[in-house]
This record gives structure tokens, sequence and C-alpha cells, in this order.
């Protein structure tokens, strides 16, 4: 089976942030008229950091993923995005698959910190595919494994992740803090009459110079 990665676009409709990339599946020559009754397609997806280059506001962007930039020839490394599963109606020949590919916003996820921190250009992909093809030969239902080296390269836009988040969280990054933290962060707001978050937020970034 060869696979390519077409495209890629926001998934529509959705509740949560999801990017749907459109993939070409293509049976190899030797059984390429065999009907192929399902195809159950695990993805891995990975973001191959070693892929593009990076300026000096992206360095200092994704310091806290891979250490200061002198120390980048030794930590800069591949990313799990995310896996998936995918099941693949009957074809026979080629077809193409969407798989879809829940977001998150949440910054404890380091792929999240990595797109974030990308001003622009593209996001180098790694797709590795396992799963189980189910075809007809003859009067006989088989099943085969996709050979391990299935896999295939595509180089994401940074914009889309990005125009994806702004169409979700407009104007707003999600954190998470521990219970005492932010009951800390709670009793400032209180005592300072501030309005909001941001405003409690804003205080203590003047307090402490940042």
């Amino acid at each position: 089976m060869r696979i390519e990665v077409r495209g890629v676009e926001p998934a529509e409709p959705a509740a949560a942030p999801a990017l749907r990339f459109d993939l070409d599946l293509r049976a190899r020559h030797a059984d390429a008229d065999a009907p192929i009754r399902a195809l159950t397609l695990a993805t891995q997806l990975r973001i191959d950091a070693t892929g593009r280059g990076y300026d000096e506001q992206a360095r200092e962007r994704l310091k806290e993923l891979f250490g200061p930039p002198e120390s980048w020839d030794r930590n800069l490394s591949s990313l799990l995005w995310t896996q998936t599963v995918t099941h693949v109606p009957a074809f026979t020949g080629a077809t193409r698959t969407p798989v879809t590919v829940p977001c998150t916003y949440d910054f404890d996820v380091a792929a999240t910190k990595y797109l974030h921190g990308l001003p622009d250009g593209e996001v180098p992909l790694s797709f590795l595919f396992t799963g189980t093809v189910f075809y007809q030969d003859g009067d006989r239902l088989q099943a085969a494994c996709l050979p391990w080296d299935t896999e295939a390269a595509f180089r994401m836009p940074v914009t889309v992740w990005k125009e994806l988040m702004d169409r979700h969280f407009p104007r707003t990054a999600w954190i998470r803090l521990e219970r005492d933290t932010f009951d800390r962060l709670y009793a400032h707001k209180v005592r300072h009459t501030l309005l909001g978050w941001d405003d409690a937020v804003r205080s203590l970034l003047r307090t402490s110079g940042g």
C-alpha cells in the first residue's frame, strides 16, 4: 500500500479544534486489482523538528522545549503529535480518506508548545502507518499487515494551525494551574478588587517587571 498526504484543512463540523489530513491510498502493483474490503489504518503523527530552520525569534520561543540555542545540535528531536485510528471502507485500486487529528491549546503538551512557538513557515510532519488490510482473494477473505516502513512526509503551513486556534480560542490561550496556585491567584484578584483574570496576571507581571 502506498500512502501520500495531499492536503490539510480544518475539520468541519467540529465542536473542538481538529485538522483533517487527506490521504491518497493506492494498492501496490501486484495487488492493484484485488478488491480491498476494509482497512484499519493506525497513524502515528510526528513533528520532525530537525526538518526546518529556525531564526532567532523561533529559537527564543522554543527554548523551553529544546534548551538554549547552543545545545540544539544535541537536543533538537522529533516530537510525537498524536496517534489515531481510521477505518477505511472498501475500495479497489485507489481511494482517498481523511485522517482527523484533534488539536489542543494545552501548553503542557509538547506539540502545542512547538506549534505555538513557530512564527511562520512550515511544520515538517512524518506520518507512520500500521494496520490491517482485508482483501478478496478469489472466494476467500484474506488479511495482511501493512509493511512496517509504510510512511509519508508532509509540510504543513504554520498558518493552518494558528488560524484553527484563532477560530476556536480567539485572542486567548489556556494554561493549567495547581489548585493551591489558583487559590493564591484568586485571593490576589479579590484583595486588589481586579475585574478579570487578565487583570490579576498583569498586576503580577508589573510587580515582577515582566
